[in-house]
């Protein structure tokens, strides 16, 4: 960047002694950019002029910017032996090294030199260059403004200033110092008005912490062209997106594909229509995203701007193993790729392939240091791995005098990837106004959680139920397991088996009646926001009466954010024999209701919920009576490590207790996080840097 002032010295320096210059022409080689050519006028200048200082500096010049920069370290050494305390012969062969990108070795050398020579130009400039190749952008900004102080009009200067302030802002971003990397920014534009390199940089920044309107205003202040206003168009299309706008964020990206396609110019088409199918994704019209990229895929076979839409597409569509494919298709092609490496860590964590997933991540970060989506992802695979606890306690009662509490406290601690250890105990104490029974129970559980495959996992817990009711107390294990599958993409399958002990009132406790539950659970998802779950439980009770439960739920899912879904429950169960006096115990039972529930932040760290829910619910031969429930919570994140909610609930659905009456639950739960990383963290790193 100073090379032209060094010319300019060297040619008035020359031109002082000499007057008329002679090598004037390969000065002008030199300043155009013609090493080659300079390099071989020189050399044949100094045939006739071998002693000459700025030939044979010009010389050492050209030699290094033609590609030898080594040979010029070498012969300004030369020179130095010649003219240890000449100013011109020191700055180029400090200056030599940054051609060679050895910066550690020139900064002590332009230390030295600017303490020599505070007065210099170029030694303070040379010095903040190199400072700034080192990424010491702080110090390398002081001594920029101190080059400045001498010529303050000196564009060289303004120039290295600027890409000084644009990588010291990189790192601020990075730092997530985003309002002093803006700072920097704009200060770039006192300089250099609508510099394009700086406002980009400012645009991108204003996306990153989401002040989406300020990015569009400067890509608005960008389209000053056709091409440009396509780009502009682009990435407002993109800073829609992340504001949630996806429907806007398609008719900018359609705008800009057909704005483009007027234009002559493939790369800039490739981009718009790129732009285009993502906003398709976005908006999930997957049908019309398919067909575009067959029809992208035509002219541009195997380029990574289709295999990233594929990949996209597949991870919209829950089809991440083939995501995992297209995103390694990228990488064969270009190692460094963003998308091809961040986008194969994320298809790799939706695939379940967890340590796969951890080594792409950090491969990431080792080409793009402190990249904001990569971090989030790390801390995401983190997340599902730190030891927490978890309380949950509630007050519930009903229309029966039934009065209850209960406690349960829950450890969790991941031993590895695959294996997490847990603990629990519940305390629960009921009692009836009425009746005047009271009862008490503990609960004291182990458990573990083990991940055969890939969206396979085999959960079993085993504990000991101790009950108090007056003058009747007891002892009962406690058996549950549950295997937990995706067998196919957008499904979810959960076979299980669980032990349990009839404790909603204090005569329940009493009677000490254990019920085993085999169950199955599935959920089907598709693509097109509509959902089906259906649940099927078989009961045996140990006072020989039986149960079968069927529950179903078909919903649509309306909006994503907030989350927005309606749908229709039907609900049927039967008993084998009919214990009206001890509990309900229905020959058959039916219920259906149409529901709402929504879910979505109200603040930067604050959730809510709500669900609401009627219908009709018929009792063996009675007539139908009408029913409905609801339920409303608020959740509250203090910290990354530690969130809090509260709810309540209430309905007069007669399956949900067994004695048929209505019922009320108020709660709270709280979530820590114990540890900041995982316990196994050290041995995770060594398992990633084994493979």
């Amino acid at each position: 960047m100073k090379a032209r002032f060094l010319l300019a010295l060297l040619w008035l320096s020359y031109a002082n002694i000499h007057g008329q210059n002679p090598m004037q022409p390969g000065f002008e080689m030199l300043e155009k950019g013609a090493f080659q050519d300079a390099k071989e006028f020189f050399g044949e200048y100094l045939k006739d002029h071998p002693d000459n200082k700025t030939a044979k500096i010009c010389y050492g010049r050209a030699v290094g910017l033609s590609g030898s920069p080594e040979t010029a370290t070498g012969l300004f050494a030369e020179l130095l032996e010649t003219y240890p305390n000449d100013f011109e012969v020191q700055i180029n062969y400090n200056e030599s090294f940054l051609w060679n990108s050895e910066f550690e070795t020139a900064k002590p050398l332009y230390e030295k030199l600017v303490a020599d020579h505070p007065d210099k130009f170029g030694a303070l400039l040379g010095y903040a260059n190199t400072l700034s190749n080192l990424k010491e952008y702080p110090k390398a900004l002081e001594w920029v403004n101190k080059a400045l102080a001498l010529q303050p009009d000196n564009q060289s200067a303004k120039v290295s200033r600027k890409y000084i302030k644009l990588g010291y802002a990189n790192n601020l971003s990075q730092l997530q110092a985003y309002d002093r990397g803006k700072a920097l920014l704009k200060e770039i534009t006192h300089d250099f008005p609508n510099d394009r390199d700086a406002l980009l940089n400012l645009a991108n920044m204003h996306l990153i912490t989401k002040s989406t309107d300020s990015a569009k205003a400067i890509y608005r202040q960008l389209a000053t062209s056709a091409k440009d206003s396509v780009f502009a168009l682009n990435q407002t299309a993109l800073a829609d997106h992340i504001a949630e706008d996806d429907k806007t964020a398609l008719k900018i990206a359609q705008q800009a594909k057909k704005k483009a396609e007027t234009l002559g110019d493939k790369e800039l088409q490739l981009k718009a229509h790129e732009r285009y199918v993502q906003a398709l994704i976005w908006n999930r019209k997957f049908k019309l995203a398919k067909k575009n990229i067959t029809h992208l895929e035509k002219t541009h076979v195997d380029h990574a701007t289709v295999l990233a839409l594929k990949a996209t597409l597949g991870m919209y569509t829950g089809d991440s193993k083939k995501s995992v494919e297209h995103y390694n298709a990228i990488l064969k092609k270009d190692q460094k790729s963003f998308d091809g490496n961040l986008g194969s860590a994320n298809a790799l964590y939706a695939s379940d392939r967890i340590i796969d997933s951890y080594r792409a991540v950090y491969q990431t970060l080792s080409i793009y240091d402190q990249q904001k989506d990569a971090l989030s992802l790390l801390e995401k695979l983190n997340q599902g791995f730190l030891p927490e606890v978890n309380e949950h306690a509630a007050h519930t009662f009903d229309n029966g005098d039934n009065i209850g509490y209960f406690s349960t406290t829950e450890i969790k601690l991941p031993l590895s990837t695959k294996f997490t250890a847990s603990a629990a105990y519940q305390y629960r104490t009921t009692e009836n106004d009425v009746t005047v029974h009271q009862a008490s129970s503990n609960l004291f559980e182990a458990g573990m959680a083990y991940r055969l495959l890939p969206k396979t996992s085999l959960k079993a817990s085993l504990g000991i139920y101790d009950a108090n009711a007056g003058e009747d107390s007891y002892s009962q294990p406690i058996v549950t397991a549950q295997l937990v599958t995706q067998p196919y993409k957008l499904q979810h399958l959960e076979i299980g088996y669980k032990q349990e002990v009839q404790s909603f009132n204090a005569e329940l406790i009493k009677r000490q009646i254990v019920m085993h539950h085999y169950g199955i659970n599935y959920n089907l998802g598709t693509t097109f926001n509509l959902g089906w779950y259906t649940q099927f439980i078989h009961t045996q009770q140990n006072d020989a009466n039986t149960r079968d439960l069927l529950f179903t739920s078909l919903y649509y899912n309306l909006t994503r954010k907030p989350a927005l879904k309606v749908g229709v429950n039907y609900q049927y169960f039967q008993f084998k024999e009919q214990l009206p006096t001890v509990y309900f115990s229905p020959s058959k039972y039916h219920a259906v209701e149409v529901f709402g529930d929504v879910r979505g932040s109200i603040s930067k760290n604050t959730k809510g919920m709500l669900t609401v829910a009627s219908g009709f619910q018929e009792v063996e031969e009675d007539p139908q009576t009408f029913i409905y429930r609801f339920e409303a919570g608020l959740e509250h994140a203090f910290s990354k490590r530690l969130t809090a909610s509260l709810y309540g609930k209430h309905n007069s659905l007669a399956s949900v207790v067994s004695a048929g009456f209505k019922y009320t639950e108020l709660g709270f739960k709280i979530k820590w996080d114990m540890a900041p990383k995982p316990v196994f963290n050290k041995k995770l790193q060594e398992t990633i840097a084994s493979r």
